[in-house]
């Protein structure tokens, strides 16, 4: 999150202000738009020694352009009368960014946190393929396989009417459970956030 303040700040600059700002934001559009494909990636990931580390599904994304361009805009929508007022009073870039600008950000701030914990929670192709051990699976990876296993499970001593039952109940199970599983900590987390979330993307959405 610190990270996405960093760059979004000056990307929210003028480019008067910051010249090169046109150009990095078109080398992020195309970077959103395009990427080097799956192997690439797992190379990566493999030579910078993420794989079967929490840091390697954490950081297996880079940086995420969409919520770069929430933040943006949110801070262009911010009256440029703050910053004048605050160049006033004695406060430099910094001071202004963490002292008036953070405070301001909460909603943003909150539907990014929302959009990247959903995200991440419900990611389960990272898993499958940065870890190589079944013990180091996130759960979304875990239930899916064993979605996976249980179709492949040996029932061929069963009858075509038990086989279908027993489908049947091991698939709706199993997906019932995922799903019970997965809504809990959007659940827990989502009333919190949920006062910031419609003010954070609407404002974040309406200036490019």
């Amino acid at each position: 999150m610190l990270v996405l303040l960093l760059a979004a700040y000056p990307m929210s600059r003028t480019g008067k202000q910051f010249p090169g700002r046109n150009l990095l934001m078109w080398v992020f559009v195309f970077c959103l738009l395009f990427n080097g494909g799956l192997i690439p990636w797992y190379i990566t990931m493999r030579n910078y020694h993420m794989l079967d580390s929490v840091w390697g599904l954490v950081l297996a994304g880079g940086v995420p352009i969409f919520n770069l361009i929430l933040i943006t805009n949110f801070i262009k929508n911010l009256p440029e009368e703050l910053e004048e007022a605050a160049k006033i009073d004695g406060a430099g870039p910094w001071r202004f960014l963490f002292q008036v600008l953070l405070p301001l950000l909460k909603p943003v701030l909150a539907t990014v946190l929302l959009f990247t914990m959903v995200g991440h929670w419900n990611d389960f192709f990272s898993g499958l393929v940065l870890s190589t051990q079944e013990k180091n699976y996130p759960l979304q990876t875990y239930i899916q396989q064993l979605v996976v296993s249980s179709n492949q499970t040996n029932v061929g001593n069963l009858s075509l009417e038990e086989l279908d039952r027993v489908s049947k109940l091991n698939n709706d199970s199993l997906n019932a459970a995922k799903i019970f599983v997965a809504m809990i900590p959007v659940m827990a987390i989502y009333p919190f956030l949920q006062r910031y979330f419609v003010k954070g993307i609407t404002l974040g959405s309406v200036k490019g």
